[in-house]
């Protein structure tokens, strides 16, 4: 009688499923292994035993099948011939004669689920289930074949097929699962992030203030075979200008005033890793020349040195300007641009990512009550006209303005509940607020346009206006703006949470 296997692959959100984090639920793996009839699950971890043993117990509690451990070991998480040499091993460990092969594609990196895929299609036959939080469990549908003869070729050229194969399957690794997000905007955005980070490239990362460039910077790290190294983030627009060398290269004891001792600079510390220089477009000309030869060479020279260091880093740049215009002005070296900007990721501002504010109003406020819990401080939610308003904001700050306006209203609501009132008190109106005409009626549909909460940002700009310009008189504000009579005007007010509406 054929026996039901699970094969697959432990991933890092199935060990914060383990340790209690309420953001992994029960993880892809636990998900698919209750949704399914095993006889037995075959797991392949490349985690330390520390954390993949505590996980089989964990599981265990979940499920009557026989769970057995194959610890392997990696060079990297996505080097597709390592994975496959690996899960070909543990399949011939299985008599096929006497099983019925399931291959589950969640856990993992997207190298892990291609490999399964190319198994499935070739020499090993088996079902293919994927798993999600939001549609469940799902068998995956795959819906070709590929001769076996191919196998040595396709994994030779790996980088450009196998990759081609994960696409489209969910992104299980908790370094792009910190990016909150479910808009078509930011699933192209995380695309092409996750093609960049396996290649050791330099980034150009460009997004308004608040966008999260950083996380994105941070998530294409942990993503590469770097992860095991340093990243280090350096604020360009922060450094003094006569320690910018300093800062970057290291210096020798002695070498200028202040210089007590030997100091290594940011590139020999990221070494073998990842450095992240944000703001790039502030740095002086002058160091802009010494940063272009650093990147050509791979080598860096202290100050108060003549002996240079060879240095292997990894460069993702980020700025809030388009840097290209920064070099047609003058500002920024022709030749350090093109050598930086070899992949070009571009993050949509929040106006622009239909679908994701929700999603970020609930991460944030619960990012807002956990500091809170620290305190003892009463712990909040947000009613639905509240979080409307939310909703109808287009959050010039981006991400991090919605962030400071959660924790003023927050701070500011005594009750349990966060009101309406509370949220238009901490949202803070700029100039930048309301778009002009050009931006109203421009407005890119590649990634769509929330016209719902377009069109409540203008009516609560105007009706604020009238409001101001008649000191408060219904009546008057209703006739400017050519409401009947001031009932219906009332009504707006309500509707869309402007000047003082009816609770």
């Amino acid at each position: 009688m054929s026996k039901a296997v699970l094969l697959s692959w432990l991933g890092r959100t199935d060990l914060r499923a383990a340790a209690g984090d309420p953001e992994a639920g029960v993880g892809p793996l636990a998900q698919g292994v209750q949704a399914g009839d095993y006889d037995e699950i075959l797991l392949l971890s490349d985690f330390p035993s520390e954390q993949s043993e505590p996980y089989i117990k964990w599981l265990s509690s979940r499920t009557a099948a026989r769970i057995q451990l194959r610890p392997v070991t990696l060079s990297s998480p996505i080097d597709f011939g390592e994975i496959y040499q690996r899960a070909v091993e543990a399949l011939a460990t299985i008599d096929r004669r006497k099983a019925h092969l399931t291959y589950h594609l969640s856990p993992g990196t997207p190298a892990m689920a291609a490999v399964w895929i190319l198994l499935a299609k070739t020499t090993h036959p088996a079902r293919l289930i994927q798993s999600s939080p939001q549609a469940g469990v799902q068998e995956a549908d795959v819906p070709f074949d590929i001769a076996a003869e191919f196998i040595p070729k396709l994994l030779q050229q790996s980088d450009q097929r196998l990759a081609t194969l994960a696409q489209g399957l969910p992104d299980e690794s908790a370094e792009f699962a910190a990016i909150i997000h479910r808009s078509p905007a930011m699933q192209r955005v995380i695309a092409l992030a996750r093609r960049v980070a396996i290649r050791s490239i330099p980034v150009l990362i460009e997004g308004e203030s608040g966008t999260g460039k950083e996380l994105m910077a941070r998530a294409i790290h942990q993503a590469s075979p770097r992860a095991a190294r340093s990243f280090i983030a350096v604020n360009c627009g922060a450094i003094p200008p006569e320690l910018v060398e300093s800062e970057f290269f290291g210096h020798r004891r002695g070498s200028f005033t202040g210089a007590a001792s030997d100091r290594k600079g940011h590139f020999e510390r990221a070494d073998g890793g990842t450095l992240f220089l944000d703001e790039i477009g502030e740095l002086p000309k002058a160091i802009q020349v010494k940063l272009l030869r650093t990147l050509q060479e791979g080598e860096v020279t202290p100050v108060g040195s003549s002996q240079a260091r060879k240095v292997d880093v990894r460069v993702v740049a980020a700025t809030n300007r388009t840097l290209i215009s920064e070099v047609a002005e003058g500002n920024f070296r022709e030749d350090l641009f093109y050598r930086l900007a070899v992949a070009i990721i571009k993050l949509p501002p929040l106006r622009e990512r239909a679908g994701d504010r929700s999603l970020l109003i609930d991460a944030l406020l619960r990012q807002v009550n956990a500091a809170g819990a620290e305190l003892g401080i009463q712990h909040k939610k947000i009613c639905v006209s509240a979080r409307n308003l939310l909703l109808q904001h287009p959050w010039p700050g981006n991400i991090r303005e919605l962030l400071n306006t959660l924790q003023r209203a927050a701070v500011w609501s005594d009750d349990e509940t966060i009101s309406r009132e509370a949220i238009s008190d901490a949202i803070l109106l700029s100039p930048r607020s309301l778009p002009g005409e050009h931006d109203l009626l421009n407005r890119s549909l590649d990634s769509g346009v929330e016209l719902e909460a377009l069109m409540a940002q203008v009516a609560r700009h105007y009706i604020e206006r009238a409001l101001t310009h008649t000191r408060n008189n219904k009546t008057q504000a209703a006739r400017l703006l050519g409401f009947g009579n001031y009932q219906t005007f009332t009504n707006w007010m309500n509707r869309y949470g402007a000047g003082h509406p009816e609770k």
